[in-house]
């Protein structure tokens, strides 16, 4: 389905992401780790389009993504809908009209400038919140919503786009347990009802253990895991941190049980090693 040959970023003197290569042959939730700076972020910046390569390919369906230009590649970033840390919804305006801009890539001119949406896609927007579990919240401002709440409006938003593939770049790093633990169950329920392919980057390896059907970790720029959940083990996760014997992984845990594995994680302190991840 999508293929990376070679993908690099450099920014000035330093190499971001280094001749990354490897294919997402089927729908997955494919979790991405690695410490700040590792290059995951600009990883999904890049397949997005928000970030240039410097060079090599993304194949989507044998198409390179990276070669495509106005509006194909405009078109692009509507079936690659993005998930930020800081949700990115207009605060000042409703809920339900923070979901339907989702459909603005779609819309002409005309119809942008003045936000002008069609009663199907009130109701698409509707449904979206219903499906997030939050439609009572259609009429709140954004602002007045709790941090996981904006959360999940926007990922409805990112539903409006009927997107091929969602990248959510670290959703639940500003979340406390319970809410992180909402989004992400409401990100895997999106992989499997829809069948999409899903890439997340986290923080927290419990996490990514139990959601992820795949986990990749990065570190410098270069893929140095690529895996199943249960392939991470410590000794892996100390290759991706670069860190010693004295990382402690549990230090990294959320208390996220995502009712996969029925285990609860326990949480702690973070470590100033596990303070990377």
């Amino acid at each position: 389905m999508i293929q990376f040959q070679e993908v690099t970023k450099i920014f000035g003197s330093r190499t971001a992401v280094n001749k990354v290569g490897f294919n997402i042959d089927q729908p997955q939730m494919v979790g991405i780790i690695g410490r700040s700076g590792a290059g995951k972020s600009t990883l999904l910046r890049m397949i997005n389009r928000l970030t240039p390569a410097t060079s090599g390919r993304i194949l989507f369906e044998n198409q390179d993504i990276l070669s495509l230009k106005g509006g194909m590649m405009r078109r692009w970033q509507r079936d690659c809908a993005m998930v930020f840390q800081q949700f990115n919804l207009v605060p000042r305006l409703d809920v339900a009209t923070n979901v339907m801009l989702g459909r603005l890539n779609g819309h002409g001119t005309f119809k942008s400038l003045f936000n002008i949406f069609s009663a199907s896609e009130v109701n698409d927007a509707l449904a979206a919140l219903d499906r997030l579990g939050i439609v009572q919240e259609a009429t709140k401002r954004a602002e007045e919503l709790s941090g996981g709440q904006q959360q999940r409006v926007a990922i409805a938003r990112a539903l409006m786009q009927n997107p091929h593939m969602i990248l959510a770049d670290e959703p639940i790093a500003s979340l406390d347990p319970m809410n992180a633990k909402i989004v992400m169950d409401a990100l895997r329920e999106i992989h499997e009802r829809d069948n999409k392919i899903v890439i997340c980057n986290l923080h927290t390896l419990d996490t990514a253990r139990s959601y992820c059907d795949r986990i990749i970790g990065m570190r410098d720029g270069f893929i140095v895991f690529d895996g199943k959940p249960e392939e991470l083990t410590t000794a892996a996760a100390r290759e991706i941190y670069g860190a010693d014997e004295n990382f402690n992984e549990a230090a990294t845990s959320t208390a996220i049980d995502a009712g996969r594995s029925g285990t609860q994680e326990s949480a702690g302190v973070m470590t100033p090693a596990a303070a990377a991840v």
